[in-house]
C-alpha cells in the first residue's frame, strides 16, 4: 500500500466511541487518534511518510525510489540489474536489427556475470540455507541481517575454505542469536538444516576467534520462559523458578553449566515445590534436552534447595 492509499484509508476511519470521522495521525506515537474525544483507534502502525526529507524538487526526484530495499541477506544485496527480453528501448520503440545482436550479447554477459565467481555462488547457496532457517525458526529480519553480516565477514576472512557452508551458516545464526539475546540453542538451529551440531560448534568458535566477537553471557531467564510456555506450567511455578534461578546464578554451582539445561532443572524443581504435576519427560522435551542431563543438573539444584 502506498502513501496515497494509506491516506485514503485514514480518511475512512470512524471513531467507535463518538462516531466522528475527524481522526488524525500522530507520527511520534504511530497512532490514529480521534480529534473529538481523544480515543486511540489504531496503534503501532507504520509511518505514513517516507524516512527521508526533501527540501527541493531536485531532492524529491533523486530520493524517491521504487523496488525492494537493499539487504545483506541477498548475494548481490538487492542491487543487481536485469535486461529485459522484450527487445524494446526505454521509450517503447522496437530495437533495430543492427542493435539486436549487441543487446543479446549484453544480456548474456549480464546474466552470467553474477554467477562466474565462486564468491557469489557461495553466497547464493549460503543465503538459501539462511532463508530456510529463518522460516523454520521464525527469526526476525534484524537477526537475519546480522547473520548475513557474520557470514560475509567469515567469507572475506577465508574461514569457509575447506569447511561446510551449512555449518558456517548455523554458526553465523547462533552468533547473531547470542549477540541479540535470542534464546536459541546451537542444536536447535543445526537440526533445522540437518547439519552436525558438533562441527557447527567448531565453526562458531572459529568465528569468535577470527572475528574477535565479544558476545554477552547467556541469561538462563530467557530459556526458562520459553521452556515454561512449552511445558504449560502454571504462572506460580514459573515465578518460583525465576526466584530459584536468581539464587543459583549467584552460586558457583552454576559456573560452566549449560544455561538451557540449568533452566530445565530449575523449572522441574519449581514444579516439585509448587506441586505442579509435570513429568521429567515433559520438561526435558520442552527444554530440548535429555532426561539424563535433567537429572544431573537437578542434583546440583537440590544442593541449594533440599
Amino acid at each position: 500500500m502506498n502513501i496515497h492509499e494509506q491516506g485514503l484509508s485514514l480518511n475512512r476511519e470512524e471513531c467507535s466511541l463518538c462516531n466522528s470521522k475527524a481522526v488524525v495521525y500522530d507520527a511520534e506515537n504511530s497512532e490514529v487518534v480521534c480529534s473529538e474525544c481523544g480515543m486511540v483507534i489504531q496503534d503501532n502502525i507504520e509511518s505514513l511518510s517516507p524516512e527521508w526529507r526533501a527540501y527541493s524538487n531536485d531532492d524529491l526526484d533523486s530520493k524517491s525510489r521504487t523496488g525492494m530495499p537493499t539487504s545483506l541477506a541477498f548475494h548481490d544485496m538487492g542491487l543487481s540489474t536485469f535486461i529485459s527480453y522484450s527487445n524494446v528501448d526505454a521509450n517503447g520503440a522496437t530495437i533495430s536489427s543492427e542493435q539486436l545482436s549487441k543487446v543479446q550479447r549484453m544480456r548474456r554477459w549480464n546474466k552470467i556475470s553474477s554467477n562466474n565467481r565462486s564468491y557469489h555462488r557461495n553466497l547464493k547457496n549460503a543465503f538459501a540455507i539462511l532463508s530456510v532457517i529463518k522460516d523454520k525458526l521464525s527469526l526476525s529480519d534484524a537477526l537475519i541481517e546480522k547473520s548475513a553480516y557474520n557470514y560475509r565477514k567469515a567469507l572475506d576472512k577465508h574461514i569457509i575454505k575447506g569447511r561446510s557452508i551449512r555449518a558456517l551458516v548455523v554458526a553465523s545464526v547462533y552468533a547473531a542469536c547470542r549477540e541479540l539475546n535470542v534464546p536459541r540453542t546451537l542444536d536447535e538451529i543445526a537440526d533445522t538444516v540437518n547439519t552436525d551440531s558438533i562441527f557447527a560448534g567448531k565453526c562458531y568458535r572459529l568465528l569468535v576467534r577470527y572475528m574477535k566477537l565479544h558476545l554477552p553471557i547467556i541469561d538462563s531467564n530467557a530459556y526458562l520462559a520459553k521452556i515454561a510456555n512449552k511445558a504449560r506450567v502454571s504462572e506460580i511455578t514459573y515465578r518460583r523458578g525465576l526466584e530459584m534461578l536468581s539464587v543459583i546464578k549467584e552460586n558457583p554451582v552454576s559456573h560452566g553449566k549449560d544455561p538451557n539445561a540449568l533452566a530445565v532443572a530449575v523449572l522441574y524443581a519449581a514444579c516439585l515445590k509448587e506441586g505442579d504435576k509435570v513429568s521429567q519427560a515433559q520438561i526435558a522435551v520442552a527444554g530440548d534436552t535429555s532426561i539424563v542431563t535433567l537429572r544431573k543438573r537437578f542434583q546440583d539444584v537440590k544442593r541449594l534447595f533440599p
